[in-house]
């Protein structure tokens, strides 16, 4: 999940997994793909997108994303606690993902994976000449430990998805054996070879389950630098990095330094970009990307602007409401809130026409229901045709298109007649239930830009007699009520794989609802979610796999659990000219922490204009 700004986190990177081919493998491979051969072969001595002789040195800073700008720790494995971002260029994983594959994953610290026939265990080699930063061997042991700690006391979106997995064992101390349990096995392979590996020496002396400023013991590319709690933190490159000849890793991290700058105000983050303060900066903000780089540095090409296309489904970023709220539970309550957002006019008069209007939790991929259920899709939803809205079974749910007036009568008409039937009655000019209970709803915020875009929403929901407002917090404040569930509405984005797995579970299964720190914000219980994710888990091939997701889409929509905002399949970046990059950019990813480089000749440059 990524709340507010749409960055990554490590939790996402962590939780990245992948999803078995239709065979079952018979012997050891490099690598593993889903549905399908692997691209690389065997042999293969990099990937495509990157330059294999680029140059390492130099440094790059950019600025933290998403909604927490500050961390009070770099322990990024559990619920407590704020971390660092990138933490994970510090560790290593059996297994990495190439960005160019929708699904693949070749061997890092595993030379190799082998599966059961029965796919209910894999067993990976782990490489012998594998080392810990600190030049301690990295063992079977080491990753035994690291699925036993991460599954008893890891974040609970990692316990969640390793609930299925029975034990991990060191056969011997190259030899690592997991074992699976019950019917969802399919992505378990990938989900442990993506986990962070731990030193178990390392934990044997600390507490795992603890926040701490002491940089944890790690086996990645980085070390964690200089750093100041809640304003920056730097990962300095290994020279001794273990792994750094690998096909998997040649051509890619070749900044001697990455740092992370955080800012708690988007406008003073963009004047200090301006003045140099820092490297490249990936630009949210519509208005800003249109008219806040009208400078001298970006019209002499010292600043650069660039668009990178994004490969990747666009996600679903909304405002998303808390259904453990007795008065969100009438889904005609939660549509007619959703009748008075005018998307037209914010697009036109806020975002200068930048954005399309999201309405698939699927956005921008094959995943996302169009037209009527085919037969295979009904196949799925029949069996629940009692408890479903009569969308479900017809067009799938589109958002309104507006007048772009900013308060659409014709809507905002709708929305109150709807509120009117939920019982919602206007007294005083406030909306009021048959206990005289008001209703109201409170927006919860970090950023103040977010007000902007909000007070026109806000504007049309008290013209319709809902006692709305916007409640700003600092960002600690705001991690504990969201991690607690303690909100009426905030803004998320659930950035969808390319091939669902488990982790949808995490976003909308009834367990994830009562789980805290899940990304299930809006306490969704349904069972025809449920079975729909267990299809969506199973599924052997991608049309089995577009057949669960397209009929998820329509349920998910059907339910108005949330405003869908809106979306731009492209990364907007601006950064002073002083690096170079690949000719050819990793499909499903931006790429730039991974492959780009600095360059000297064009840093000189850049320092005597």
């Amino acid at each position: 999940m990524n709340l507010g700004r749409g960055g990554a986190t490590w939790l996402g990177a962590a939780v990245l997994h992948l999803a078995l081919s239709g065979a079952a493998m018979t012997e050891p491979r490099h690598g593993l793909s889903v549905f399908g051969d692997l691209k690389y072969k065997p042999d293969f001595k990099n990937f495509d997108y990157v330059e294999p002789s680029a140059p390492k040195g130099g440094r790059l800073s950019t600025q933290g994303t998403g909604a927490l700008q500050t961390f009070d720790s770099l322990n990024a494995f559990i619920l407590k606690g704020d971390a660092a971002q990138m933490l994970e260029l510090t560790f290593d994983s059996l297994m990495v993902r190439a960005m160019d594959e929708p699904d693949a994953i070749y061997g890092l610290v595993a030379a190799s994976a082998d599966l059961a026939p029965d796919r209910m265990s894999v067993t990976f080699k782990v490489r012998p000449e594998a080392r810990f930063s600190d030049g301690s061997t990295l063992s079977a042991a080491d990753v035994a430990f690291s699925f036993a700690a991460l599954k008893e006391k890891g974040h609970p979106a990692i316990r969640l998805q390793l609930r299925d997995v029975v034990k991990a064992e060191a056969v011997d101390a190259q030899t690592v054996r997991y074992t699976f349990q019950g019917t969802s096995v399919r992505d378990l392979p990938f989900i442990v070879a993506g986990l962070p590996i731990l030193s178990k020496a390392y934990f044997a002396t600390r507490e795992f389950d603890q926040t701490t400023l002491e940089p944890i013991l790690g086996s990645g590319p980085y070390k964690v630098g200089e750093f100041k709690q809640g304003t920056f933190v730097t990962y300095q490159r290994r020279d001794d990095y273990w792994a750094k000849d690998l096909p998997v890793n040649r051509g890619r991290y070749n900044f001697d330094q990455v740092r992370i700058e955080y800012f708690r105000d988007r406008t003073a983050e963009l004047q200090n970009l301006k003045a140099g303060g820092f490297d490249l900066r990936e630009e949210f903000t519509s208005k800003e990307w249109a008219t806040g780089y009208d400078i001298a540095a970006v019209r002499e090409g010292r600043l650069v602007k660039l668009v990178l296309p994004d490969a990747n489904p666009s996600g679903a970023q909304g405002y998303h409401f808390n259904m453990r709220k007795p008065k969100f539970q009438d889904v005609r309550v939660r549509r007619a809130l959703g009748l008075a957002f005018d998307f037209e006019w914010t697009n036109k008069s806020l975002f200068y026409d930048a954005y399309k209007r999201s309405e698939s939790y699927f956005e921008n991929s094959d995943m996302k229901a169009k037209g009527k259920p085919t037969p295979e899709e009904l196949a799925l939803l029949e069996p629940f045709r009692a408890s479903l809205p009569a969308e479900v079974f017809a067009e799938p749910v589109a958002q309104p298109v507006s007048d772009a007036s900013g308060n659409d009568r014709k809507l905002l008409r709708e929305a109150a007649r709807l509120l009117d039937e939920a019982g919602f009655a206007i007294k005083d000019g406030k909306r009021v239930n048959a206990a005289g209970d008001v209703l109201d709803i409170e927006f919860l915020i970090t950023d103040p830009t977010s007000e902007r875009i909000l007070g026109p929403y806000v504007k049309n929901l008290n013209a319709i007699g809902v006692a709305a407002m916007i409640r700003r917090v600092d960002v600690p404040q705001y991690q504990r009520r969201v991690k607690a569930f303690e909100f009426d509405c905030v803004t998320a984005r659930f950035v969808m794989r390319l091939t669902p797995g488990l982790e949808v579970k995490n976003y909308w299964s009834s367990e994830a609802a009562a789980t805290e720190g899940s990304f299930n914000l809006a306490g969704i219980k349904s069972p025809a979610i449920d079975a729909l994710i267990t299809r969506i888990v199973a599924a052997t091939s991608r049309a089995e796999l577009l057949t669960a997701t397209r009929a998820m889409d329509r349920v998910l929509r059907a339910g108005h659990y949330w405003v869908p905002q809106w979306y731009s399949a492209a990364h907007r970046i601006a950064y002073w000219d002083k690096f170079a990059r690949p000719a050819v950019k990793p499909l499903y990813d931006r790429g730039i922490i991974d492959t780009w480089w600095y360059d000297a000749e064009k840093g000189a440059k850049l320092r005597t204009n």
